[in-house]
C-alpha cells in the first residue's frame, strides 16, 4: 500500500489542475488513493487498460451509494432509481428496451431538429461586446434537445430552461423543487404520446415490443426522462469545455473552420481531452478486486480517473498533443462496459451542431475575458464563458 500514490483533493495545486494531477498519479501506479474529509479509503485506477476493465467488471457494482440523494418528495422516489444504478440482469432488461431508441442512425436523423434549436439559441444571445455562453446557449440546448426528443410542448420549455438550470446547479431549494415539476411534466407527456403518439421518443418506447411481450412501463418511462435531465448536463460542459479547448489551440481552431469535415474527429479528440467526467461513478466490489496489483477489499469505493486514461501514453500516441485530426481512439469520455453511456451518440451529434453552428455563425468569436473552472475533483467544468462574438 505504501506505493500507492495518494490525490488530495483538498490541496488547491490539484484542484487547480486535476488532469495534470491525476496523470501524475497515473505514472507511478496504476491504482491512488483519493484523500477527502469525510471519506474512507477511495480509490482511483489510473491508467487505460485496467479502467477498461475495472468499468467492465461485474464484481464492481453501482449501487445507491454511488449516488448523492436530493431530498424530495415520497411520491417522487419511485423515479429517482435510473437504468444508471442498476446492475446485472435488472440492468440489461432496460438496456435492451431503451437501446434502439439511441443508435447512432437514431441520432443522426434528429440532427435537424437540433439544428434548428441550436439556431434558435444562438438568434437570441443577448447583445453587448461580451456574452456568457454558458448561460446562454451551452447550459440551455441540452435541456431544450430532451424537450424536442420526448415531446414536452413548447409553452411548458420556458419552465424545463429553468428546471435544467436549477439541476445543473446540483443543491438548493430550486434543485429540490424542480424534480418533483419534471416527474409530473414526464408523467404527462407519457399520458399524452400514449393518447396521441407522435414524433418523440416516449411514443417510439411505447410502440416497441420484444418478442415476449416486455415493454417499459409508464413509471419506467418518466424514470428514463429524469434520468435524461440528469445526464444531459454532460453535452453543457462538454460544449463549454470545447469552446475554451478550441481558444487554447488556436492552430486547431483554424483547421477545424477550414474543413468543418473534421468536426467527428474532433468531437472524439474533445471527448478524449476534455470530457467533463473526470471521475466515473464510484463502484463497490463484492468481493476482494486486484487492480493493477493492488487488493480492493470488499465495499470500498472505487473509481476510474478519467482525465489520466485518456492521456495514457500506453495507449495514445502523443497523448498531450490535441489533435483534431487524430484517428479515432478508444477513449472513455463515455465510460465502458455494460454502463456505457446510452445516449452517446446523441451527445456526438448535438455537440457537432452546436460547434459547426458557432464556428460558422461567428468567425469573430473569441475569449473575452477568464474563462474560470469550478473546484470539482469529478467534473470539469466552468464557472462561466465570457465570449466576443464578432471580432
Amino acid at each position: 500500500m505504501g506505493d500507492v500514490p495518494e490525490i488530495d483533493l483538498t490541496d488547491p495545486a490539484v484542484l487547480g489542475d486535476l488532469p495534470a494531477a491525476y496523470a501524475r498519479a497515473r505514472e507511478q501506479s496504476p491504482v491512488a488513493r483519493l484523500v477527502a474529509p469525510g471519506f474512507g479509503p477511495f480509490w482511483a485506477v489510473t491508467r487505460h487498460e485496467e479502467a477498461r476493465a475495472t468499468l467492465a467488471d461485474p464484481r464492481l457494482e453501482i449501487n445507491e451509494s454511488s449516488f448523492m440523494r436530493p431530498d424530495v418528495p415520497e411520491h417522487c422516489l419511485r423515479y429517482m432509481r435510473t437504468m444508471s444504478e442498476m446492475n446485472g440482469a435488472e440492468h440489461a432488461r432496460l438496456r435492451r428496451l431503451v437501446a434502439p431508441a439511441f443508435t447512432p442512425r437514431r441520432a443522426a436523423a434528429f440532427a435537424p431538429r437540433i439544428e434548428a434549436i441550436v439556431d434558435r439559441l444562438l438568434d437570441e444571445l443577448p447583445d453587448g461586446d461580451s456574452v456568457d455562453l454558458l448561460a446562454h446557449f451551452a447550459r440551455p440546448l441540452p435541456m431544450e434537445v430532451i424537450c424536442e426528443l420526448v415531446g414536452i410542448p413548447a409553452e411548458d420549455r420556458p419552465r424545463w430552461r429553468e428546471y435544467g438550470a436549477a439541476v445543473a446547479a446540483g443543491h438548493g431549494d430550486g434543485f429540490r423543487d424542480a424534480i418533483p415539476a419534471i416527474m409530473e411534466g414526464a408523467r404527462a407527456a407519457v399520458e399524452k404520446a400514449r393518447s396521441e403518439p407522435g414524433d418523440d421518443l416516449i411514443s417510439s418506447l411505447l410502440g416497441l415490443m420484444e418478442e415476449d411481450g416486455d415493454r417499459l412501463s409508464d413509471d419506467e418511462l418518466v424514470t428514463l426522462v429524469w434520468h435524461l435531465v440528469l445526464a444531459g448536463q454532460t453535452p453543457t460542459n462538454l460544449i463549454a469545455n470545447a469552446v475554451v479547448t478550441l481558444f487554447a489551440h488556436p492552430g486547431q481552431l483554424a483547421a477545424l473552420r477550414a474543413d468543418p469535415g473534421l468536426m467527428p474527429r474532433a468531437v472524439e479528440e474533445l471527448l478524449r481531452w476534455c470530457a467533463p467526467a473526470l471521475l466515473t461513478v464510484p463502484r463497490f466490489p463484492r468481493e476482494d478486486v486486484e487492480i493493477g496489483g493492488v487488493t480492493i477489499p470488499p465495499g470500498q469505493p472505487v473509481t476510474v480517473t478519467t482525465a489520466g486514461a485518456n492521456r495514457d501514453p500506453r495507449v495514445f500516441a502523443d497523448p498531450d498533443t490535441f489533435d483534431i485530426t487524430r484517428e479515432p481512439a478508444p477513449h472513455l469520455g463515455f465510460g465502458h462496459g455494460p454502463h456505457f453511456c446510452v445516449g452517446a451518440s446523441l451527445a456526438r451529434v448535438e455537440t457537432g451542431v452546436a460547434l459547426g453552428a458557432l464556428l460558422r455563425r461567428f468567425p469573430g468569436l473569441a475569449p473575452a475575458g477568464e474563462t474560470p473552472y469550478l473546484p470539482d475533483p469529478g467534473t470539469l467544468r466552468v464557472a462561466s464563458l465570457p465570449v466576443t462574438l464578432r471580432s
